[in-house]
């Protein structure tokens, strides 16, 4: 941390310079060396410094302690001048698992930090580094690179390096004191390690990368939180035995320590309802009843409308063909889950950062669903009478056209597409957990979700007598039919918002017309199932050829400003206290707790008196994907507090309440 708040009062303090040397590129990278500093100042007996290496899209790099396999950077600095000794240091890696080896490094980009020692202080210096790394991706690679960078006599900082070298020195695992990690426990037999810590915050999405040795290698752990997820107990099998000292390196998200284990006689037990697959089902239990909550979230009240208007005309249904009508419906949530689960292993497989809700950043899946709800609205209003999901509208209903089965397993899987841009309590721990985990566990979790939402459908199927209680089908269903057509119309409204937030006016506009037209070719009861087919492509059509506005800097609300990410080190260095809300238009959880919290009661004057940075995830944004995956997190609302107290920051709960903000608030700014 000293390192970092030096970098930065010197950043703020000198004019812009360029200290980073010509790039050295192999097949598979880019590197480069860079320097905080332009020059060597009067007296001056250290450099810092930093090896940049840029990867191309599916490569890695590795750690320190590369894992089964692999290898560590190589460095020299033979025929380097004025070099005493250099230090070089190693970010917090991220796990990677390949035919079932995990390795330990690092994909897209890495800067490792180098702390030069001066032999001659004050005197110039320059820098020659080679360096050879292991890169892989299907097949590995050994790369060489050589790069050299003159610092002469004088000179200040160069702004962009020394803001680099911040991000990244603060990235290196820290002790366990300054982390607010405590390793209580730990035992190694030929078997298994096995540990236990506590942590000051509650851990969300932890890792152990542990070091034994040249040889020791471990398995991916088994994790179970306790203690509101204050408490971590973990086992990693034994692959290879180590010998020597055994270090831990605990990692969650921008919080990282490494500890010299100090090994027990015996194992920790594990918590209650832990051990063998313990951990994975408590998220399992987390995942359903996140999963449950979503049925109250505003995303899905759409979905509801329309299935509250088929439970009415249900009521003179037989028990029989109501519980088979509710069954598809749980059928098609069930649906929807298990093919998103399989989209997301197949995009993990391929290198794509994946995340929850961010289809809704698709102006293709933006117009296919405005097309789709406004195809709904114009059923619930009389506009056609096919029944929903007969004809070409859903394309599944032809094997159950005559009960109509194809319309209620449409209308279980449309619940499940609209409740992904919310994102509920225990939604975002469940999510983490399973696109930090492997391809089995994102089936599972995701599929535990899928029944959470499912849990009302499969309520009343096993009691389809429920609906016999509502009120008999009469003259004032129509009243209400054209009410639920409305909210689904306004629904409509809200995503073309979000469609002209996400690709421009233009694109809303042209979608719009599309969309009206196919209305009003509904209302006149032209052939129905051509014009809903030949209305949705012109639609999605639509809105794939229109091309977006250039990018733009994001608007933000008034009060707030846009968010940079290196401003948050900057703005803690200084003293001050920084609330980050990272949002976007197709959010509603977001809207909810910037209505019913961020804007109201004693918090505005609060955030008035801080930094307070807002992030527009609206369009694809690669920066704010990367903070996020690095807070341990893939999907929105995502808030947090920084500040003296708190430089890595205080991650608060996907639904805001005033109290909670204001406390933590006052935490950071200690």
């Amino acid at each position: 941390m000293s390192r970092i708040l030096t970098l930065l009062f010197c950043l703020l303090a000198t004019p812009l310079a360029a200290a980073v040397s010509d790039p050295a590129s192999g097949s598979a990278l880019t590197a480069r060396l860079l320097s905080a500093e332009d020059g060597i100042g009067p007296g001056g007996e250290t450099v810092s410094a930093g090896l940049q290496v840029d990867l191309q899209d599916g490569w890695k790099t590795y750690w320190r302690s590369p894992g089964e396999v692999g290898l560590p950077p190589e460095i020299s600095w033979e025929g380097s001048d004025n070099i005493a000794s250099v230090e070089l240091s190693y970010p917090a890696p991220s796990r990677f698992d390949a035919f079932d080896i995990q390795n330990f490094g690092y994909s897209h980009r890495v800067v490792y930090p180098l702390t030069v020692l001066l032999r001659d202080a004050g005197a110039p210096a320059t820098l020659r580094l080679r360096a050879d790394l292991l890169v892989c991706a299907e097949i590995c690679v050994p790369e060489t690179v050589e790069m050299a960078l003159d610092l002469p006599r004088g000179g200040g900082l160069d702004a962009d390096s020394a803001a680099t070298l911040a991000e990244w020195i603060g990235r290196v695992p820290g002790n366990a004191e300054d982390a607010g990690v405590t390793l209580e426990q730990v035992h190694l037999d030929e078997t298994a390690l096995t540990l236990t810590a506590r942590a000051d915050m509650p851990f969300e999405a932890p890792d152990v990368f542990p070091e034994h040795g040249d040889r020791g290698a471990f398995d991916a752990p088994e994790i179970v939180l306790s203690d509101g997820g204050r408490s971590l107990w973990a086992r990693l099998p034994v692959v290879g035995a180590g010998e020597g000292p055994l270090d831990l390196t605990l990692v969650d998200g921008a919080r990282a320590a490494t500890v010299r284990a100090d090994l027990a006689d015996a194992p920790p037990s594990a918590p209650r309802g832990g051990g063998a697959g313990g951990g994975l089902l408590a998220m399992l239990l987390v995942a359903v009843l996140g999963g449950l909550i979503l049925n109250v979230m505003p995303c899905v009240l759409p979905v509801l409308s329309i299935k509250l208007a088929a439970a009415l005309q249900a009521g003179e249904q037989s028990a029989t063909r109501v519980r088979a009508g509710f069954l598809a419906s749980a059928a098609g949530v069930m649906a929807f889950f298990l093919g998103l689960a399989a989209v997301i292993v197949a995009l993990r497989a391929a290198g794509v950062a994946v995340g929850w809700g961010i289809q809704f950043q698709s102006p293709v899946f933006l117009a296919l669903m405005i097309g789709l709800i406004a195809v709904f609205a114009a059923n619930m209003m009389g506009f056609f009478s096919l029944s929903l999901g007969q004809g070409a509208m859903t394309g599944m209903a032809r094997a159950g056209s005559r009960g109509g089965w194809g319309g209620d397993f449409a209308t279980g899987a449309f619940a499940a597409v609209m409740a992904t841009p919310c994102s509920a309590p225990f939604i975002g721990t469940a999510v983490t957990y399973a696109l930090t985990s492997g391809p089995a566990q994102i089936v599972a979790v995701f599929a535990a979700m899928g029944l959470g939402l499912a849990t009302p459908y499969l309520a009343v199927a096993a009691r389809p007598g429920i609906v016999r209680r509502l009120p008999r089908p009469g003259r004032w269903m129509r009243t209400v039919q054209m009410v639920l057509g409305g909210l689904l119309l306004l629904t409509a409204v809200w995503l073309l918002t979000v469609l002209a937030a996400s690709a421009g006016a233009r694109v809303a506009v042209l979608v719009a017309v599309l969309t009206g037209a196919m209305l009003v070719a509904l209302a006149a009861r032209r052939r129905t199932a051509v014009v809903i087919a030949a209305g949705l492509a012109c639609v999605v059509a639509g809105a794939a050829v229109m091309p977006a506005p250039p990018a733009a800097p994001a608007a933000v609300a008034q009060g707030w400003e846009a968010f940079e990410r290196e401003r948050i080190a900057i703005e803690v260095a200084a003293g001050n206290t920084v609330f980050v809300d990272v949002t976007a238009d197709w959010c509603l959880t977001c809207k909810a707790n910037k209505r019913l919290v961020l804007e109201r009661g004693a918090v505005p004057d609060a955030l008035a008196g801080l930094v307070a940075l807002q992030a527009d995830w609206t369009r694809p944004d690669d920066r704010i994907a990367t903070f996020l995956s690095d807070n341990g997190r893939f999907g929105i609302p995502f808030d947090a507090v920084y500040g003296p107290a708190a430089p890595e920051g205080i991650v608060l709960p996907e639904l805001l309440t005033e109290s909670m903000v204001l406390e933590a608030i006052d935490r950071a700014g200690g």
